[in-house]
């Protein structure tokens, strides 16, 4: 069945404060993707576009790659940046999702990179899905600043993201993994790292943020051109799809 027809329909989490992309571009916002929602957009919304930006998982079944193929099939533009939808584009590249951003051309130049470098915990969808922890991405990219800054040095820089990547996503945090370099890195560090502390509150880098907001600028900017994919493979039916979509409790129409 077909609600009313959106032109862009975005998935939208804790990358970035819906108030604030609504503000960018406008279009129908739905919470963080996951199994079954693209496909639950595009048969209710009918959208020309699906921006995919934040996605669930642990808790339920991500975001599958069938079903952002599906859509591209049926002459959807699929475009993804800043967190899953960076990391999806970059992995369906070659099948026709469009990608965006920084953290989309790492995920490409990145071989063998991990899915949470851009897993945050979130607090429930019903009261907004607001970041609770750091993303390791953004992590990264703040200690490496801080370190050309002369904040910390780089051994300091290299140990705190040796402590960062041993840490679950559900609890990375700037002061979790300072308070553990206290206990594991030299004590001779101790200035370094209550300098870190301070100068973070007003450096600290978002990125994935930086890229959501870019790229509904440049879906809102006529002037802005995006290059799209386009694939002419045709989709696959396959049992492993029509389990998913059962698990999700869909069907699809004609």
């Amino acid at each position: 069945m077909t609600f009313a027809q959106h032109d862009t329909v975005v998935f939208l989490g804790p990358s970035l404060e819906r108030d604030t992309a609504i503000g960018i571009l406008g279009g129908c916002y739905l919470p963080p993707a996951e199994q079954g929602s693209v496909v639950n957009a595009v048969q209710m919304y009918d959208p020309r576009t699906i921006v995919l930006i934040d996605g669930s998982f642990a808790s339920v079944p991500a975001v599958r790659h069938k079903e952002l193929l599906w859509a591209i099939s049926k002459g959807v533009q699929v475009i993804g940046a800043a967190s899953i939808g960076a990391l999806r584009a970059a992995e369906l590249h070659e099948f026709g999702m469009t990608g965006y951003g920084f953290i989309y051309r790492w995920y490409r130049a990145t071989i063998g990179a991990d899915d949470d470098e851009v897993a945050v915990a979130m607090s429930p969808i019903e009261i907004g899905a607001q970041p609770l922890t750091e993303a390791l991405i953004d992590i990264r990219l703040t200690l490496r600043f801080a370190a050309r800054m002369g904040v910390i040095c780089e051994d300091t820089h290299k140990s705190l993201i040796r402590i960062a990547r041993a840490m679950d996503f559900r609890d990375r945090t700037y002061s979790t993994i300072l308070e553990a370099a206290k206990t594991e890195l030299p004590a001779n560090s101790r200035e370094s790292l209550s300098r870190l502390a301070e100068w973070i509150v007003d450096h600290a880098i978002n990125q994935k943020a930086s890229d959501a907001k870019g790229l509904l600028s440049a879906l809102s900017n006529k002037d802005t051109k995006i290059v799209l994919k386009s694939t002419s493979q045709p989709f696959r039916m396959t049992d492993a799809w029509l389990a998913d979509l059962e698990i999700a409790g869909l069907r699809l129409g004609n």
